[in-house]
């Protein structure tokens, strides 16, 4: 205990040195320097501004609002990442949604860890910090790896080699971004997987896409069924239109409709249901956080 509260007043004491005009750090060989840069200090919140790098576009307020109960009671466990922009001013590097719940809170101050970068530096800690993390969807993470790409100027070998990920993998991620806007909404939105959208990335009309999809989400097809019926759609003469006609004649029994409105008005969410040819189904409840699973979790336990 007595070194969290001494490790706490460091931070205040480091935020104090950055508040003095004649300590005003601009670069790593400035004086006071070492004791800012790569520490953990104690920043107002007000002296902070979002990045315009941010790759996330995406902000769940329920699940923020649980973000912001938990540092409440526990305080920030983690601290930010900003960069210093000039005198008593920075801009945030990673960890936007510690500094959205923490301004809910109310908080005044957050613990921030300080970096110096410029703009080309900042987006790729951004987007880079921000791929490794396990709550974005399927195209912000590809949107990072276009931007990567071409605003750092790194081909995808470079790429890989600085995320950490095989070429095939960004690969795919990329493929997706020629899926139509509204097929990369509805990814976005838990409509459909990435898996759903590979699949639909093999149709090269965007008008065609869009009519697979709609099938897609309105029957709850699998991904396997997605790629079978892409498959069919490709090599049928007239374009696939009996495939699809015989696929949305496969409606969702009324008992499943009722139960399924009831089911989403309960956990205030999207969920999906699929039907196979045999009768059988599977209710599916999409998160895009830690924080929102352990709502759900809560609400279908009770515990």
């Amino acid at each position: 205990m007595a070194k969290a509260t001494k490790k706490q007043a460091l931070g205040r004491g480091l935020s104090a040195l950055l508040k003095d005009p004649e300590n005003d750090i601009q670069s790593v060989s400035d004086k006071n320097a070492d004791k800012v840069i790569g520490n953990v200090v104690e920043l107002e919140i007000d002296s902070i501004e979002v990045n315009p790098f941010q790759p996330r576009s995406n902000f769940n307020d329920e699940t923020l609002k649980e973000l912001a109960s938990s540092i409440r009671e526990l305080g920030i466990i983690q601290p930010i990442t900003v960069r210093k922009l000039d005198f008593n001013k920075f801009q945030l590097v990673s960890g936007e949604r510690r500094f959205r719940a923490s301004k809910l809170v109310g908080l005044k101050t957050i613990p921030s860890y300080i970096r110096i970068a410029n703009d080309q530096e900042s987006l790729e800690m951004a987007l880079v910090e921000n791929i490794q993390r396990q709550d974005l969807d399927p195209i912000e993470i590809a949107l990072s790896y276009q931007r990567l790409i071409d605003e750092i100027e790194v081909t995808q070998e470079k790429l890989s080699d600085r995320v950490g990920k095989k070429r095939s993998t960004i690969t795919n991620y990329l493929r997706l971004l020629k899926l139509h806007p509204i097929i990369q909404t509805g990814m976005r939105d838990g409509f459909v997987s990435m898996g759903h959208g590979r699949a639909l990335i093999n149709i090269e009309k965007k008008k065609d896409q869009i009519n697979i999809y709609e099938k897609v989400v309105s029957v709850g097809l699998s991904v396997r069924e997605t790629e079978r019926l892409v498959k069919v759609y490709k090599e049928s003469k007239n374009g696939g239109s009996s495939e699809v006609k015989k696929v949305s004649s496969r409606e969702i029994p009324n008992f499943v409709s009722k139960g399924m409105d009831a089911l989403k008005h309960h956990l205030s969410t999207k969920v999906d249901v699929t039907i196979s040819q045999n009768g059988k189904g599977k209710i599916v409840i999409p998160f895009h956080s830690k924080e929102e699973f352990q709502r759900l979790r809560k609400l279908l336990t009770g515990e």
